[in-house]
């Protein structure tokens, strides 16, 4: 049975994550934690963070980390070949049908009208990692109050690194880790 939720639930995040990778969390996070409620919702933040450290498509490495953490090796297979299904199936097709009908002037409207969905998709992914990580609550749930300081610094200097300095984003993911392990290792020792 739980086998079967999971199938059903990454079927569905499979199916209607439009967009990449970042637009399927906030579906995976529907279905995981507030539908089914198989995970809290920091469970389900650590695992994000974790997908997005992990070589690979986000939804994927998610999908692969909720079958095991939920159902073992079972719920790898499961869950994984179930977000897969429903987007291979669609880009055989859409394939198909772009390469028949590519020249057509409607079907570039198309694909112009379906960008700003998928910017909003993904803002809203941004948005919601954002509140996870410094206020460990979505954002109808913020207490300014709960504000989290040491997140908050290493955001602030990762984005300035980024932007003022253009440095690599790997290294900056790398040096955030370790700043924040260090950070909580002196803080966990005081």
């Amino acid at each position: 049975m739980l086998l079967l939720k999971l199938f059903f639930a990454f079927i569905q995040v499979g199916l209607f994550s439009v967009g990449g990778g970042y637009a399927a969390i906030p579906l995976i996070q529907e279905q995981i934690v507030d539908i089914y409620g198989l995970m809290t919702l920091e469970e389900f933040s650590d695992l994000v963070t974790v997908a997005e450290m992990t070589p690979g498509p986000i939804s994927i490495n998610s999908a692969t980390f909720v079958g095991m953490r939920i159902a073992g090796i079972f719920g790898v297979f499961v869950c994984t070949i179930a977000c897969i299904i429903p987007s291979f199936c669609i880009c055989l097709m859409l394939a198909h049908f772009y390469y028949k009908y590519r020249s057509v002037k409607g079907v570039q409207v198309v694909l112009s009208a379906m960008r700003p969905a998928v910017v909003a998709l993904i803002a809203s992914a941004g948005a919601s990692i954002l509140m996870l990580g410094l206020f460990q609550a979505e954002l109808a749930e913020v207490i300014p109050g709960n504000i989290r300081i040491v997140e908050l610094g290493i955001f602030a200097g990762a984005l300035f690194l980024l932007r003022k300095y253009r440095m690599n984003a790997i290294l900056i993911i790398l040096g955030s880790g370790v700043v924040g392990t260090a950070i909580y290792s002196l803080m966990g020792a005081v």
